[in-house]
This record gives C-alpha cells, sequence and structure tokens, in this order.
C-alpha cells in the first residue's frame, strides 16, 4: 500500500512540474471560481455531494503549494 501512495504523490509531483506558474495560476482561477460555485449550490440546497467542497479546497491548497514551490525554485535559479 505504501508504494501506491508513493507512486501517486511522485505523479503528482511531476504532473505540477511541467505546468508554468501562469498555467498553474490559470487553475487556480477555475478551481476558485469552481469553489464559489459548489459553495452557493450547497447553500441553495442543490448539491448532491457537498464532499466536492472539501476536495475542492485540498486542490486549491496543492496549487498554492505548487504555485509556491515554482517561485523558489525560479528565485533559485536566478541567484
Amino acid at each position: 500500500m505504501a508504494d501506491k501512495k508513493t507512486t501517486k504523490t511522485t505523479m503528482t509531483k511531476k504532473a505540477t512540474e511541467v505546468k508554468t506558474i501562469e498555467q498553474l495560476h490559470e487553475a487556480l482561477a477555475s478551481k476558485s471560481a469552481d469553489l464559489l460555485q459548489a459553495k452557493r449550490g450547497n447553500a441553495a440546497g442543490e448539491l448532491t455531494n457537498p464532499r466536492v467542497i472539501t476536495v475542492t479546497r485540498k486542490e486549491i491548497a496543492r496549487l498554492h503549494t505548487a504555485i509556491r514551490a515554482a517561485e523558489i525554485a525560479a528565485q533559485k535559479e536566478i541567484k
């Protein structure tokens, strides 16, 4: 089981390393809009699966982490 988790993490890191900072910002804006839509749907009682909100929040946090990591990597390249 531990091997599967490690593989998934490795795949996630590779996927974010390929994207540029601008692409990550675009994905962040898209996920933020999705979160807002999900929150509105939940308040209106239209959301069938409220777990979507939690998953989207975690995806946004991952994007923030990837953006910060890319910014740090860019700063190290400059120095």
